[in-house]
């Protein structure tokens, strides 16, 4: 079964950014996220738009 929700600290491995700057990106609304009671949680499809809006600043509206 493919995980669809991930905790903070497993995004910010798999983005390979700290904590920090993985929580900072959740509270500025950059990287989608939700709320199940207390826990924040980023769905997997938050992480690849996130990759892709990057992608699409930094190199131009054709990538990707």
């Amino acid at each position: 079964m493919t995980r669809i929700l991930y905790p903070t600290n497993e995004v910010a491995e798999q983005l390979g950014v700290g904590l920090t700057t993985a929580k900072a990106l959740i509270k500025s609304g950059e990287l989608r996220s939700v709320k199940i009671g207390r826990a924040r949680r980023v769905p997997a499809d938050a992480l690849h738009e996130y990759v892709q809006q990057l992608d699409r600043e930094q190199n131009g509206e054709n990538a990707a």
